[in-house]
């Protein structure tokens, strides 16, 4: 019988409360009296670190989301995920942190975070986090 090993990271990751939300820049949504829009952006080449392994993770972040009176400039929400490239953090936690802070920035309608992560040893993984109604 093959035991396994319990890895342990050598590696210097970052730690979550290292990604900082003060990048994230909220511009007005101007229509906001005449309608509702639904916005969907999606991030297909994210990356973080398995804080077990310290091997890389790599996958796409999708957010949809109704916003009310702000919408999120693109650039900034770019820096803001880049800063996860070098953190330890399980898929799970990653698309509960993003929601929290997108949340808390932009005070939507409605917000709905995917992470659709590639196959690590055969096992793909989506995670999805929810803030609001489901539609």
């Amino acid at each position: 019988m093959i035991k396994s090993k319990k890895l342990k990271p050598n590696y210097k990751s970052e730690t979550p409360d290292s990604v900082k939300m003060s990048v994230l820049e909220p511009m007005d949504y101007k229509y906001r009296q005449k309608r509702d829009i639904d916005i969907e952006i999606k991030q297909p080449e994210f990356t973080s670190v398995c804080p077990m392994t310290g091997l890389p993770d790599f996958g796409s972040i999708i957010i949809r989301y109704t916003p009310d009176k702000k919408i999120i400039e693109l650039k900034s929400l770019k820096y803001y995920l880049l800063q996860y490239r070098n953190v330890g953090i399980f898929y799970e936690h990653v698309v509960n942190r993003i929601l929290d802070d997108l949340v808390e920035v932009l005070k939507p309608k409605q917000m709905e975070i995917t992470g659709e992560f590639t196959a690590r040893g055969g096992i793909t993984t989506r995670a999805r986090a929810v803030y609001g109604d489901r539609k």
